[in-house]
């Protein structure tokens, strides 16, 4: 009873705090916003709330959200699936973390009527807020809202809650109200930038796993510094060895079990036994480690400008990509829902295809994969490659851009367009001619736009693989001084990668620079709306 007592006096201490009402927006087409400014000491907001059903007290509502990090000064929450207009009641409540208790606003409503200018609706309160003690984030996954790029939205007046809804403007959320400074972010359409003051895992969430994709891969994906790490505003996602760790011994009797036993460790991709895996004389575990980040919790877009500045990695075998995928996979499983890669490289000094062109870290690639269903697959429609022997992109920082419309995909390097995808009014579907291709197929797209499966939320990824079996290192190339030391149909490609450790790993230079050579270095992405 004196520890409660302790805690309840500790609560009401900070009780000075006053939870604010959050900013309510309605999204065009179609969704709901909330946000809340980002105060000093404010680490999480929930918010609970239901269309047209009451929420009493704390009880749960059709919705409920943690947001534990904010984006361009705001916890935003926002869902573009959730349809509600005038007329329409939200009924809410907000449970707020501020230096380290909780309190709550309860019993909030808000109504919508009919569209005014500005477009942000302000609720206000018709009661006060409650400290209480609340348990910390972490016991549920953990969701960041979107910061997305929807046209203007449409909001307005209402009633409800108490005095009634007043106009409020907002400036920490695109797009911002016409009183707004427009020459700043995120005003300017400038939504999302890092620059790498710091290694945010809020912002960046480690994907844990072995799975290698359904490429058969033959990195381990794991949380650790010596392969994922910010220094002097870069980021550096470095391949290492997993021998490293264990002992080679290990990749050929150990036991790597990747399960974890907290939200921050647990495996994030059990497919293709990604989770745990037992080494033997003929199926070696993943030799190499490596790291997969990537913005699903945090950060995702439809339809804006993505500009990437990297450095691509050096050494036989190596496979960076920074990309993006959907969110929410609206059209089904890949590739149905597409994928946007921002760049794919290799790291060989000297692989060359059939026809002698080079294929190694003086190349690289921007595509787009879509299809109806695996292996459908019409990304061979929307690619386009350059090589740079000049400047290879794996000795210098380069500039990627992917401009995304309603219209069109560009993609540019070196502020180069390299090309435009356009699929035509009547869209992927006939631009992939799957009607001749994989007849009596469903249309998945069929009730979408133009752009469609590209009409849906993306989020970022960052990584560097290793090798793998899917083809994207063919056995027909060729590579010098040492050939390659798998084939894709071998049943042993990582036993028979790494027993060619001695060809391939001097070029990763290990003992150099720290290896960095080896590293994907990324010293910047921004994203602005489109």
């Amino acid at each position: 009873m004196k520890a409660l007592l302790v805690i309840l006096g500790l609560i009401y201490a900070c009780s000075a705090y006053v939870v604010q009402q959050p900013t309510i927006t309605l999204l065009e087409p179609q969704g709901i916003q909330f946000s809340y400014p980002a105060d000093q000491g404010t680490t999480l907001v929930a918010y609970h709330f239901s269309i047209n059903s009451d929420v009493i007290g704390v009880a749960a509502g059709q919705y409920n959200v943690d947001v534990n990090s904010p984006t361009n000064g705001a916890f935003v929450y926002r869902d573009t699936s959730i349809v509600v207009g005038e007329g329409d009641t939200v009924s809410y409540w907000v449970n707020v973390i501020n230096n380290g208790a909780g309190y709550l606003l309860t019993d909030q409503s808000y109504t919508f009527t009919a569209p005014t200018m500005p477009t942000t609706t302000q609720p206000q309160p018709v009661t006060t807020q409650q400290p209480t003690q609340v348990p910390t984030a972490g016991d549920n996954e953990v969701t960041n809202a979107p910061q997305t790029t929807t046209k203007p939205t449409s909001g307005g007046s209402g009633s409800g809650g108490g005095n009634g809804g007043t106009v409020s403007t907002t400036c920490s959320v695109y797009p911002c109200d016409a009183s707004c400074d427009m020459g700043v972010p995120p005003c300017n359409g400038l939504i999302f930038e890092e620059n790498w003051d710091t290694f945010d895992l809020s912002r960046w969430q480690h994907e844990i796993t072995m799975s290698g994709g359904g490429n058969w891969e033959f990195q381990v994906y794991s949380n650790n510094r010596t392969n994922s790490y910010v220094r002097d505003n870069t980021l550096f996602i470095k391949p290492t060895l997993t021998a490293d760790h264990y002992g080679e011994s290990f990749l050929s009797s150990g036991t790597l079990d990747l399960w974890g036993s907290s939200p921050a460790d647990f495996c994030t991709a059990n497919s293709f036994w990604g989770c745990q895996r037992t080494g033997s004389g003929s199926n070696y575990i993943n030799p190499a480690q490596s790291a997969r980040i990537r913005s699903v919790h945090s950060f995702s877009v439809k339809y804006g400008r993505i500009e990437v500045v990297a450095k691509m990695p050096k050494g036989d075998w190596l496979w960076p990509a920074i990309w993006m995928l959907p969110r929410d996979n609206a059209y089904g499983g890949w590739p149905a829902s597409g994928e946007i890669d921002i760049v794919e490289a290799r790291g060989n000094t000297n692989l060359k295809d059939e026809s002698g062109v080079s294929k190694g870290y003086d190349n690289m690639g921007m595509t787009l994969h879509w299809g109806p269903y695996w292996p459908m697959n019409a990304y061979t429609l929307t690619t386009v490659e350059r090589v740079n022997a000049s400047n290879p992109y794996g000795t210098d920082f380069h500039k990627w851009v992917v401009d995304w419309t309603d219209e069109y995909i560009d993609f540019y390097v070196d502020d180069d367009l390299l090309r435009r995808v356009d699929p035509g009014s009547s869209g992927f579907w006939n631009y992939g001619d799957f009607g001749t291709s994989a007849p009596g197929s469903d249309n998945p797209w069929e009730n979408g736009n133009k752009m469609t499966p590209f009409d849906q939320e993306f989020y970022l990824l960052l990584n560097v693989a290793v090798g793998g079996t899917n083809g994207f290192f063919p056995d027909s190339w060729t590579n010098s001084p040492s050939p390659k030391p798998w084939l894709n149909n071998s049943p042993t490609a990582m036993r028979d990668f790494w027993q060619a450790k001695n060809q391939w790993y001097p070029t990763w230079q290990a003992d150099v620079n720290n290896g960095e050579n080896a590293a994907m270095q990324v010293k910047s992405i921004k994203v602005w709306a489109n």
